[in-house]
């Protein structure tokens, strides 16, 4: 077979592959599985909120006037005419002198235009005269403290939340305060995911001699599943023609929006997944100058996008995160798909002659209000153990050949854990 294997730079190809992909179908789910899903159109406050003035503490109701000169020394002396509870409602207008036993959130009584907390009063002291239907103001409130005003959060008719916004627990906290109990989100793309190979088993069998189990099937379906996706693992498909396209059909009845392979894509592999490929569909084979995962493959099998992945299982990991985590979330109709990218000071050494830029497996730490970095240990592509320990890859530029203690280098963060001092 005949091949062109064109070599690009890694903006290059990400910009390539990305122009294929647009958001899927949109989709009306309940609220709480909008979850981690992008909104498909713009949701409106139907109402303003709050709506009605509130208390913003628990306290009294009074007439800022009233207690704009208490103090201890000259404490304000109130008589309580009805207490009201967060749901309730009273028609009691409060006037000079008297007050409202209040709770958060309760709506203010007519008349009254400030809130005096609990603290502030004689409430909790032993001579309180809550007992006589009185209370003592001990502080001065200014007029309009401690109160939640209408409409002072959203008012109708607002656009709350827009499109394209990434579903977080504070979305769903306002859709739910607009009352938007279903919502429209943009599909979660189906991936299929198949790892070729005579000498791959199930991570269930034990493997024999020459033989190692299923990592990349397994790590690529995580990292689908942490990108929104909806993973479809497919069989192992063995080095022959018949299988691989067997595998190839199968993703296709699943109903897969994307097909996601690992091996078979560099020089020297068999040839069997490269001419499956191109007999089923378009393909292009490049080489981009990254490492690890010089080798890439990208095409269509029958109108659904293909991305081939090398089958070490770092450059397998590297190549998702920067060629299909994007286009999954750019499917799902995501703004922005770029994870954050930090400067950091390089504990250790390394020496590489490489063209290509190089993913580096570090360990991101704050301290002294900085970041630094140190490796993973040994960088190999076939140590996935480098990757479990990784929060970040270091990027270094191509052609750099050293990078030393004391460097400050751009960190791409795959993870961002609680437990790392902060991060």
């Amino acid at each position: 077979m005949e091949e062109t294997i064109v070599l690009r730079s890694v903006d290059e190809a990400q910009a390539e592959m990305l122009r294929h992909f647009r958001p899927l179908e949109r989709e009306v789910v309940p609220l709480i599985e909008a979850l981690g899903r992008t909104l498909a159109e713009d949701v409106y406050a139907d109402m303003d909120v709050p709506p009605f003035p509130n208390a913003a503490m628990d306290g009294y109701a009074v007439l800022g006037d009233d207690v704009s000169q208490a103090g201890p020394e000259h404490p304000v002396e109130l008589r309580i005419i009805a207490d009201l509870a967060a749901g309730y409602t009273t028609d009691l207008k409060v006037e000079s002198g008297t007050a409202v036993r209040i709770m958060t959130g309760a709506p203010l009584p007519p008349g009254a235009d400030t809130v005096v907390p609990f603290e502030d009063t004689d409430e909790q002291h032993a001579d309180s005269l809550l007992s006589q239907g009185r209370v003592k103001v001990l502080k001065a409130n200014r007029r309009g403290a401690n109160l939640r005003q209408a409409g002072e959060d959203m008012r109708r008719g607002e656009l709350v939340v827009s499109a394209g916004t990434w579903i977080r627990p504070a979305e769903i906290g306002v859709l739910a305060t607009v009352g938007a109990a279903h919502v429209r989100v943009y599909r979660r793309p189906r991936v299929a995911i198949l790892a070729t190979g005579d000498e791959l088993v199930d991570v269930g069998q034990r493997p024999g001699p020459g033989q190692i189990r299923n990592a990349n099937g397994y790590s690529n379906a995580a990292q689908v599943l942490a990108a929104g996706g909806i993973p479809l693992q497919l069989p192992i498909a063995r080095d022959t023609e018949d299988e691989l396209h067997a595998r190839l059909e199968q993703g296709l009845e699943w109903g897969a929006d994307l097909f996601l392979t690992s091996g078979g894509v560099s020089v020297g592999d068999y040839d069997i997944v490269k001419k499956v490929l191109v007999s089923m569909g378009s393909m292009e084979f490049w080489r981009v100058r990254m490492k690890p995962g010089k080798p890439i493959a990208f095409g269509h099998i029958r109108g659904v996008p293909l991305l081939g992945l090398p089958g070490n299982p770092v450059s397998a990991m590297v190549g998702f995160e920067l060629f299909a985590r994007p286009a999954l979330l750019k499917m799902q109709g995501r703004r922005s798909w770029q994870r954050p990218i930090i400067q950091a000071i390089f504990t250790d050494q390394i020496r590489d002659r490489s063209e290509r830029r190089q993913y580096v497996r570090v360990i991101v730490e704050s301290r002294d209000d900085d970041f630094y970095a140190r490796l993973t240990g040994e960088q190999g592509s076939g140590i996935l153990t480098s990757m479990s320990k990784a929060n970040g890859l270091m990027i270094v530029p191509e052609g750099q050949e050293l990078v030393g203690p004391g460097s400050r280098m751009p960190v791409l963060m795959i993870d961002w854990p609680e437990w790392n001092n902060g991060l």
